[in-house]
């Protein structure tokens, strides 16, 4: 959820109570079967008294079910039903689904369009296959913004105050970390301008490479960023930048002119007069990325 504009104390059209409640549901991840109260506030930040008036308002709302013998909680399928309902509604979703399937098949990488939450990109739709063993993600899984592809990808198409107040927030929440994580932002952002996508090259996870592009509906929704990552063995850095990047930018530009979205332009280096000047690329994937 992205922050409001103005700080809740001061906007009087900002609900504290519903975004509290809304903050509980959000306290329970993929992985997570029951939170008591107690887990719940260590995770809100929020009183345990507000927590336990706010689960009892859940509760009669059908939204969370309560577990008695354990003294804890599960999301509902009321609660279920609206990520449900979001999914069904995301056009790019369903109608990038072959397309992602198609490039799968072609590459053996796995293939997945997200939209952010918060500091992260989540995962609303994952084409997958045996071959892809190395990167167990899927629906409703999360990934940071900073160091991976797609969150790379996704940051390159934000433009003025919102990515300013995205790069504040990062800077804010990684702290003596950031020096390096913002260079490798930058190495992206020129990355995608050479280009027209960005890899992440073990920058997130050591074993996993995957190449981003970036979708902006004209709409207004989104924008929304799709990588095709699989373990590094399989994608090296050459063929991410001779390969797999080219291809996956391919397939958002069919996506954009199904959809009537923009995404990011076809780079000369997909151009087959080029394509020879790059079957040495192996080096200058590693000089854009920063590894010499």
């Amino acid at each position: 959820m992205k922050r409001p504009p103005k700080k809740a104390a001061t906007d009087r059209s900002f609900v504290v109570a519903l975004s509290r409640g809304l903050e509980v549901l959000r306290a329970f991840g993929p992985n997570d079967g029951l939170l008591g109260n107690q887990e719940i506030a260590a995770r809100t930040k929020l009183p345990k008294p507000t927590i336990s008036r706010l689960t009892y308002t859940l509760t009669k709302l059908g939204y969370l079910t309560p577990v008695p013998r354990f003294e804890k909680y599960q999301l509902a399928p009321a609660a279920m039903s609206l990520g449900y309902a979001a999914l069904a509604n995301l056009g790019v979703r369903h109608l990038s689904q072959s397309f992602r399937d198609e490039l799968m098949q072609e590459t053996g990488g796995a293939v997945a369009v997200g939209a952010r939450d918060r500091l992260s990109m989540i995962y609303v739709g994952q084409a997958r296959s045996s071959l892809t063993v190395g990167v167990q993600l899927d629906v409703g899984s999360r990934i940071p913004i900073a160091t991976t592809a797609m969150g790379r990808a996704y940051l390159s198409a934000l433009q003025g105050e919102e990515r300013a107040a995205l790069l504040r927030d990062m800077r804010e929440y990684y702290g003596s970390r950031w020096p390096r994580i913002k260079d490798g932002i930058e190495r992206s952002d020129e990355m995608v301008a050479r280009y027209g996508f960005t890899i992440s090259a073990g920058e997130w996870q050591d074993d996993v490479h995957a190449a981003g592009v970036a979708l902006t509906m004209n709409d207004g929704t989104g924008p929304y960023a799709f990588n095709c990552g699989a373990p590094a063995f399989r994608f090296t850095e050459e063929r991410l930048i001779n390969d797999i990047g080219p291809r996956l930018l391919a397939m958002v530009r069919k996506i954009e002119a199904a959809l009537g979205g923009t995404a990011a332009p076809l780079s000369r280096r997909t151009d087959k007069s080029e394509n020879k000047k790059t079957k040495s690329g192996g080096k200058v994937a590693r000089v854009v990325e920063g590894i010499r």
